[in-house]
């Protein structure tokens, strides 16, 4: 059985190998490029539609293996399509925070068009949840929009979101097997397909970035699936096991919401107080800094494995870890923070 995910796998792995070289040079030509600011920590222009690539590498290994198409997959590469169209936009010419929203929803929209709904969730320590009438497409909505902003803040260093998404798809894909969601499987199996073979050309120092075109359709493509997979499953880790999958990116969304409502600014205003920001401030490179958000990563996909098996202590347990070393990262000064001695011994 898992022999025909990893063939799904590679397949999309393959075709995004052939797919990125060209959309490198078509972001050449219509200048979609990424050029050194404050925020950003490359120093040379660097193409950024890399996105394309991998919304083609998933749409043509989800023909292959799953054609001919059903209504679900249908409705998840319309809505990916939608999503992928505001992403090239804002790559190449760029767009406001609120009509990127607009488009996110718009997209999440096409979902409820082709059928995706939530009528009930399962939740840790209080059981089944009803989503009546109107609630269930209200879940949806939000459900799609936030997982597509988490992966979209995710992406500010080489590597960073593509590797998490890897990771996230191998746990959802794991889950979806164990409870029968085949479909689901081959769809994350593809998805982790493309995140590794984008990784190539992704990973520190990058050749291209996936830009808001990769980010957001990642984060919608992971939502979609994880609706018509994990979520209609009466099994009680399938609300929480996607949370966690994702864990470091929400964590991340959740402390740059706080953040700025805090400091009175708009939620969608940028910062450089991203957790991929401050360890860079805490004085590690950049390939150090990616490597230990993988890790941090990796200790919460250890804590969906034990959710999966309903073992909370080992479950909350590595989270809070993770948390915990978050909020340090988040609250200590780096050296180059501290104040400055101006005189004497």
């Amino acid at each position: 059985m898992y022999i025909n995910f990893l063939y799904m796998g590679l397949l999309s792995l393959v075709l995004t190998f052939i797919f990125t070289p060209a959309t490198m040079y078509l972001a050449k030509k219509v200048g979609a490029i990424d050029y050194p600011g404050e925020r950003r920590v490359h120093r040379k222009p660097i193409p950024r539609l890399g996105g394309v690539a991998m919304y083609l590498s998933f749409i043509a290994a989800a023909w292959y293996f799953l054609h001919p198409l059903n209504n679900q997959i249908i409705g998840l590469l319309a809505g990916a399509t939608v999503i992928l169209g505001v992403g090239i936009y804002d790559d190449i010419k760029g767009v406001s925070p609120k009509a990127k929203f607009l488009g996110q929803v718009i997209a999440a929209m096409v979902l409820l068009f082709f059928g995706y709904q939530i009528d009930k969730l399962t939740l840790p320590w209080f059981g089944e949840v009803i989503l009546p009438g109107v609630w269930g497409s209200v879940f949806v909505l939000l459900w799609v929009v936030s997982l597509v902003n988490t992966v979209n803040i995710t992406d500010g260093l080489d590597g960073l979101a593509a590797g998490i998404c890897f990771g996230a798809c191998l746990v959802l894909l794991w889950s979806a097997v164990q409870i029968g969601m085949f479909q689901a499987a081959y769809l994350m199996a593809g998805l982790a397909g493309v995140c590794l073979g984008f990784l190539f050309f992704n990973f520190h120092p990058a050749k291209v970035f996936m830009g808001d075109s990769g980010s957001m359709f990642l984060g919608f493509a992971i939502a979609a699936i994880s609706i018509n997979g994990l979520l209609k499953t009466t099994a009680l880790f399938g609300l929480v096991l996607p949370l966690l999958a994702l864990g470091m990116p929400i964590f991340d969304l959740t402390f740059a919401v706080i953040r700025r409502k805090w400091r009175g600014q708009p939620i969608a205003m940028a910062d450089r107080g991203h957790f991929h920001h401050r360890l860079l401030d805490l004085g590690l490179t950049h390939r150090q800094a990616v490597l230990a958000l993988y890790s941090l990563s990796a200790l919460l996909a250890g804590a969906a494995f034990f959710a999966s098996l309903e073992d909370w202590r080992w479950a909350i347990s590595l989270t809070m870890v993770v948390v915990s070393i978050l909020l340090t990262v988040l609250f200590v000064k780096g050296p180059s923070e501290l104040p400055r001695r101006t005189g004497g011994k």
